[in-house]
């Protein structure tokens, strides 16, 4: 049984930083592409960050670009998000996400693109 855990989840004020990780068990993933999701109250999953097997194809919404990364650690069957200069508007619910089919050399942004989900983590930043 597929299993995507995610931790690192809280309550932190405006510019300060959470890492989210999240970890995947009962496969393996080192040729999928894996991603981050966040849904808001009141409005749809969106799509934040994506990264594909080799690390090499890294996708960000625009909306975080230049303050999020995200990686993955193979070895661990794990994907993170570090998340730097938080914003009030970055207050949702992050999934994370991992593609059961290889996705070619690119990663997917869309969210029917990805198989297995995690049950969610808060994250809030106050102003």
């Amino acid at each position: 049984q597929v299993q995507l855990v995610e931790s690192g989840g809280g309550l932190v004020q405006a510019g300060g930083s959470l890492t989210l990780s999240c970890a995947a068990s009962g496969r393996a993933f080192s040729s999928n592409a894996m991603g981050w999701f966040r849904q808001a109250p009141g409005k749809e999953r969106e799509f934040v960050a994506g990264i594909n097997g080799n690390s090499r194809n890294l996708q960000y919404a625009d909306s975080v670009k230049d303050r999020f990364t995200i990686s993955r650690s193979n070895r661990e069957n794990a994907v993170y998000l570090q998340m730097n200069s938080l914003k009030p508007e970055d207050t949702a619910v992050y999934y994370c996400a991992a593609r059961g089919q290889p996705f070619g050399m690119g990663t997917p942004r869309f969210a029917d693109d990805y198989d297995f989900w995690g049950q969610g983590t808060q994250v809030t930043v106050s102003s």
